[in-house]
């Protein structure tokens, strides 16, 4: 295996010559990273820039986002996909407004923060020494430091910890995360992400959003109109589940919950 002073050296000089400039990046603010976590979450850097942006000029903080509707919300999410983000970080602001916690054991137990998000926010808003590992990350730890492939989780982060610069926790994230995007590719290692999202073009989760882009538009639909218009075999499941989720209400007509 790889020193571990070598792979820091390593990670932090191609970060230093190739970082990318991110808006996220340019903040300690806990609420706006929160916002960006959730919405990197299975969803491309590029596409959530944007997105970011205009959240932020619409509810730069928890408090203004707690007083925001859940319509607002939902049709500022539209086009991110999985809108039940949308819905859990709207839920938390409503705790964080108040107070925004610095202490893993406190964040997690907000409904939507869940063991990873918590773990960035103290990483790259307080620069706390605790080990993030998404995709990316495991990737670059598995490819450089020669460990193997189905290496667990909770084995994968104390080793992450011991490489953590002291004092660095922030810019060594970054740097990880730029490495494994840029460097220590998928493509490139062969190592294969633990969960792959699949197409969404003829998804359920096309189907989902869909319907509630109409619901948005029309407030209340019938299910009559629903399964008219998009014949999927699996719309009263993907409708159940929207209401479990709270996103939709269904009773004579479907409208937001």
């Amino acid at each position: 295996m790889v020193s571990i002073p070598s792979f820091q050296r390593k990670v932090l000089s191609f970060y230093e010559k190739n970082k990318r400039d991110l808006p996220w990046r340019r903040t300690e603010d806990p609420y706006k990273i929160l916002v960006s976590e959730v919405m990197l979450q299975q969803t491309q850097v590029d596409r959530v820039i944007a997105y970011f942006n205009r959240w932020m000029g619409k509810w730069p903080t928890a408090k203004r986002l707690s007083e925001a509707s859940k319509e607002d919300v939902l049709k500022a999410w539209q086009g991110l996909g999985y809108n039940s983000r949308a819905l859990r970080l709207w839920e938390a602001s409503k705790v964080l407004s108040k107070e925004f916690p610095k202490i893993y054991d406190k964040l997690i137990e907000i409904k939507g923060i869940g063991p990873y998000t918590a773990s960035a926010v103290l990483a790259f808003a307080f620069n706390e020494e605790i080990a993030v590992v998404d995709t990316n990350i495991r990737r670059v730890l598995i490819h450089e430091l020669g460990l193997k492939e189905d290496i667990s989780l909770e084995k994968l982060k104390e080793i992450a910890l011991k490489c953590i610069p002291k004092g660095k926790s922030r810019v060594w994230h970054n740097a990880l995360m730029d490495y494994g995007a840029m460097s220590a590719t998928a493509r490139k290692t062969k190592i294969r992400s633990l969960s792959k999202q699949g197409k969404f073009e003829g998804s359920t989760r096309e189907t989902r959003a869909a319907i509630l882009r109409l619901i948005l538009e029309k407030k209340e639909v019938s299910m009559k109109e629903i399964e008219e218009k998009f014949k999927h075999p699996q719309i009263k499941e993907i409708l159940d589940k929207m209401e479990k989720e709270g996103i939709v209400l269904k009773g004579k007509s479907i409208r937001l919950a």
